[in-house]
């Protein structure tokens, strides 16, 4: 008996791991020796490719596909129609399938619309990349990044605030109260 839940239209390969209380609707297509961890939620038009992986709480919108050398950690959002990238210099008539580089998406990360993550540059835990931002490089945890090529900005807590920092480097979340550090280009949560 199936713990989780697909909806009709969905398409789940045999050999992959879904865990307990995950949600996969409309027309989302899971392919072989994917692993989704528990009380994830799929939205429509989804694809997760062979191999790739993905923590407990995962969110993913509309219209993303999750390519193979993924990796979403734990409590991560994939906004709508994002876009993550697996090969560097893809052409049509060129097999590159032993090429796939990873990308890993640190715990509790949100990737907001239309992103793009272009493949081996890894997301830290928590860092928050604003709609249409495209990333080329690796991104610290904790920060903001937007634009074109994406570009830091700022920090941010865990809960989604943007974080000011005073004189002596802390700051706190106004929901939550938790306070960080910035030292040496580095936030820390305190």
């Amino acid at each position: 008996m199936n713990t989780y839940y697909a909806h009709p239209t969905a398409v789940i390969d045999e050999g992959c791991e879904i865990g307990h209380g995950t949600k996969i609707w409309h027309f989302t297509h899971v392919m072989p020796n994917a692993k989704l961890g528990k009380n994830c939620n799929l939205g429509q038009n989804v694809v997760v490719s062979p191999e790739v992986v993905l923590g407990d709480n995962v969110k993913v919108q509309n219209n993303v596909s999750i390519y193979t050398g993924v990796i979403c950690e734990d409590d991560v959002f994939l906004g709508p129609s994002m876009v993550f990238t697996n090969v560097m210099n893809p052409r049509s008539a060129v097999d590159r399938k032993n090429q796939f580089m990873r990308t890993n998406v640190g715990r509790g990360a949100s990737i907001g619309a239309n992103a793009t993550i272009i493949c081996g540059n890894d997301i830290g835990e928590f860092a928050f990349i604003g709609a249409g931002t495209v990333i080329v490089e690796d991104v610290p945890s904790y920060s903001l990044w937007v634009g074109n090529p994406g570009k830091m900005i700022g920090w941010m807590s865990e809960f989604g605030h943007r974080l000011e920092f005073n004189e002596a480097g802390i700051a706190a979340c106004p929901e939550s109260g938790e306070e960080y550090k910035l030292e040496l280009d580095r936030v820390l949560k305190l």
